[in-house]
């Protein structure tokens, strides 16, 4: 699932599931229009895995053709609450989320997502 932001919205990422920090890492890369199908894995990104005992989620922020700028707060080990602020993207990014298979998804390609609120998919 990935979740595009424009230059005009809020760009908090917020934890997906409480749980303990299994992997925070930085990747240095290109700067992509967000869009692009590589942006994912060249662009500049910051990826990180969070664990529950019953599932793991892999979060990346990735940095878009005006973004030049991921903060992350989290470090492995970290115990993270759901909800809770994991870092931002400046200007204009998205965020891709790989949730497990089963998962519910509460959303519709294209709709507008707030963070903090739209609750996007519901693991199984």
């Amino acid at each position: 699932m990935s979740i595009f932001m424009s230059p005009a919205n809020v760009h908090v990422n917020r934890n997906p599931i409480s749980g303990s920090v299994k992997l925070s890492q930085y990747h240095a890369g290109k700067y992509l229009v967000a869009w692009h199908p590589k942006a994912s894995t060249e662009n500049e990104r910051h990826t990180v895995v969070i664990g529950n005992g019953k599932t793991d989620i892999l979060v990346r922020q990735i940095a878009g053709a005006l973004a030049r700028r991921i903060v992350n707060y989290l470090k492995a080990g970290m115990d993270v609450k759901q909800n809770n602020e994991m870092g931002f993207i400046k200007f204009g990014s998205r965020v891709d989320i790989y949730l497990p298979v089963g998962t519910k998804v509460n959303v519709n390609l294209e709709q507008i997502v707030r963070g903090g609120q739209t609750v996007i998919a519901e693991l199984a």
